[in-house]
């Protein structure tokens, strides 16, 4: 079980456990954004509160095709999609998520095969939404359906599509002052924990 190590994270666990169907964490890397997500993602799973679970991140270095990448559409995501698993292998054993996603149980899908599909009863996590362009976003967050939850992981700091087409800034200028379905917690270099020494190399980048 993890337990929060500072106010944001507290805050962002309280978010994730609760009712609210759409919770945008944004902040630098190694504030735990992927990790207590799916750290929630996998009870939710393993305790049937959900039927499945969706990763999807944008593959921005080819520009969303996948064509030319060798093996099945999951072989192909593996590169964008690896840092999520090594967040739910923490939770589930590597042996079980591959039956589950052979069971469908855990899905991988890429932001370019999303249009035209609902997530019912199901838990979606986006990361690395900042390299998602403003269509990109507007069409994952509607693909939510009945009894869904949708987590939007980011960072705008650190971006390869360019500030004027980023849709996690987008959604953020867009959020109303006050929204009992969409939450969104700020994490800060203060609230790094994955190593003390990060806090010293993003101070050397700002």
């Amino acid at each position: 079980m993890i337990s929060p190590r500072n106010l944001a994270q507290r805050r962002y666990l309280d978010l994730l456990v609760s009712n609210t169907p759409v919770i945008i964490g944004t902040g630098p890397a190694g504030t735990g954004k992927t990790l207590l997500a799916c750290n929630a993602a996998s009870k939710a799973l393993v305790t049937g509160r959900v039927d499945r679970l969706i990763l999807t991140r944008p593959a921005v270095s080819v520009d969303e095709q996948h064509g030319y990448l060798p093996g099945t559409l999951d072989q192909k995501m593996e590169p964008w999609t690896r840092p999520l698993f090594d967040s739910l292998y923490r939770f589930i054993h590597p042996k079980r998520v591959r039956e589950m996603m052979y069971d469908q149980q855990i899905e991988i899908c890429p932001l370019a095969y999303m249009r035209g599909r609902t997530f019912d009863k199901a838990w979606i996590i986006g990361d690395e939404m900042q390299n998602s362009t403003p269509g990109q976003m507007k069409m994952l967050l509607t693909r939510i359906g009945d009894g869904s939850k949708m987590v939007i992981a980011g960072d705008t700091q650190q971006h390869e599509r360019g500030f004027e087409n980023n849709g996690l800034i987008d959604l953020l200028e867009k959020l109303p002052a006050a929204s009992d379905d969409i939450q969104h917690v700020t994490f800060t270099d203060d609230d790094v924990v994955r190593n003390r020494v990060i806090k010293e190399i993003l101070k050397l980048y700002t």
